[in-house]
């Protein structure tokens, strides 16, 4: 459930021109995590694979409402956000939304890999946030869940 079981996007052979641009929604109520997240993954977090837009939500009403009016390729979720966790914020979504989008959740700490297994989401990725992967899995799950080719 981890990043570091996500297959590295190194050695991607895709052009430069062939990127897929994502649009992903970015949910935490602290504004520096939300900037340490975008600063992590750039916007080309692997070679084929863009961000084309992000949308930020400090509440999870914000993320609710953007997730029913919005088509996103990757959600990213905040697991340490309050009142509302990005755990169980995931939990729901994935319950409530037919065809949810991938949604990485970010734990306070590697040992709640159980957490974001009980939370239904696709991948997670620990605080202190490591740059490669958290990169790594939006690129993974910027793609469909699919190795780079």
């Amino acid at each position: 459930m981890t990043a570091s079981h996500a297959p590295a996007a190194s050695g991607a052979t895709a052009t430069e021109g062939s990127s897929r641009p994502i649009s992903v929604l970015l949910y935490s109520d602290d504004r520096s995590t939300r900037d340490a997240v975008r600063a992590n993954v750039g916007r080309r977090p692997a070679k084929d694979v863009e961000v084309g837009s992000w949308h930020e939500c400090a509440t999870a009403a914000a993320v609710i409402e953007a997730v029913d009016n919005e088509k996103f390729d990757l959600l990213i979720l905040d697991g340490e956000s309050a009142p509302v966790g990005g755990l169980g914020l995931c939990r729901q979504l994935k319950s409530e939304i037919f065809n949810c989008p991938p949604i990485l959740v970010l734990t306070g700490r590697p040992q709640d890999g159980w957490l974001a297994t009980w939370s239904l989401a696709d991948l997670a990725v620990p605080h202190p946030l490591d740059p490669i992967a958290l990169a790594d899995s939006v690129a993974y799950l910027g793609r469909g869940g699919r190795p780079a080719s």
